[in-house]
């Protein structure tokens, strides 16, 4: 049986389709929907420069998902990867399972968050005294196929965001106190935000992230009056902003679910597979996460531009948001690291045409 939620008492999100800007940061949001194994995104830039907005703003556009009814993890009522042991039971056993349909999760995780509150406690008492494995969720558990934004991620402890980088990698959260194992499925697009002028995230765990988007203060005034615009229009009368932006959403929608539907048939050629690894060979990438998640990012890309093959233009809007943090810092350098990606771009894949 499945059941629906009904959202009408919900307060109203401001439409993705309306936010005016911060293309790089919107494209980063949409191709890790479309393909969560990029690895997540970074969002670097000045405040109040709309990025909360727009990260709830894409979990509200996201289509519904079937979950099984009062399971703690969101599961999946037929994918083994993203459902817990228990609900495997029930399913092994061959007894029916109620299922919901309720609205993509997305999580925040506040900055003073302790492990116990990211990973989930286990009661050990319980466990002693009755031998049952009585788990406590935490926010990882309520994340699972959902997205997990961290605002100020480079004000958080390093071994926590090591922990939900883990986690993002793997699909999955274990919790281990006095013997005792508990592990469920974790599987999530990690949004991390901060303001560069609070400090930088060490370069190990920037790397970790597939994006990485710089977005800055608009100057240009007359879209300044736009933006300030639009957002009154909606405090307004929210629900008549939403009505004039209904098919716009619809639209996006549509062309996000139709790109996760054909990712797995979207073809990168050989040869721009080598152009890629020359790129970030060449730019001193360490490692090969580079070369992975810029393959990855064009295929979604040419998914999302309804196309079968991968080309030069798609590896050209990409190659920028998820190289350009991977490069190692000269304190004496003043180029700025997407003109030096952009620059080896050009050499490797335009003038070699």
């Amino acid at each position: 049986m499945i059941l629906t939620i009904n959202h009408s008492a919900i307060r109203p999100i401001f439409p993705f389709t309306a936010i005016v800007g911060q293309e790089d940061m919107k494209l980063s949001l949409i191709l890790n929907v479309i393909d969560p194994k990029i690895g997540g995104v970074m969002i670097m830039g000045d405040r109040g420069t709309g990025k909360s907005t727009t990260i709830r703003a894409i979990a509200d556009l996201l289509p519904e998902i079937d979950v099984v009814v009062n399971d703690p993890f969101n599961s999946h009522p037929s994918d083994p990867d993203l459902m817990s042991d228990a609900v495997k039971l029930l399913l092994d056993s061959k007894k029916s399972i109620d299922v919901i349909r309720i609205k993509v999760p997305m999580i925040d995780l506040p900055l003073g968050a302790t492990e116990d509150r990211v990973c989930g406690t286990i009661d050990i008492e319980k466990a002693l005294t009755e031998g049952i494995k009585s788990f406590e969720p935490g926010l990882l558990a309520k994340a699972n196929r959902g997205i997990l934004y961290v605002d100020e991620v480079n004000l958080l402890d390093d071994h926590l965001v090591d922990i939900l980088l883990d986690s993002a990698a793997s699909g999955w959260n274990t919790v281990e106190r006095e013997g005792i194992s508990i592990r469920h499925p974790s599987n999530f697009v990690l949004v991390g935000s901060g303001n560069p002028e609070e400090g930088e995230l060490r370069p190990q765990l920037l790397d970790r992230f597939g994006m990485h988007a710089e977005i800055r203060t608009v100057k240009d005034p007359e879209l300044r009056v736009k933006i300030v615009d639009e957002r009154s229009q909606f405090d307004r009368d929210p629900q008549f902003y939403l009505n004039k932006y209904y098919s716009h959403q619809v639209n996006l929608k549509q062309r996000i679910m139709n790109a996760q539907k054909n990712l797995a048939t979207i073809n990168l050629s050989y040869d721009l597979r080598v152009k890629i690894s020359k790129v970030c060979a060449e730019l001193n990438v360490d490692g090969l996460r580079g070369d992975i998640v810029t393959n990855r990012a064009a295929k979604a890309f040419a998914a999302y531009n309804e196309s079968q093959q991968v080309t030069l233009d798609h590896v050209k809007k990409v190659i920028v948001l998820c190289l350009r943090h991977r490069l190692r810092k000269d304190p004496l350098e003043s180029v700025d690291s997407g003109l030096k990606v952009e620059k080896v771009f050009s050499e490797i894949f335009v003038d070699n045409v």
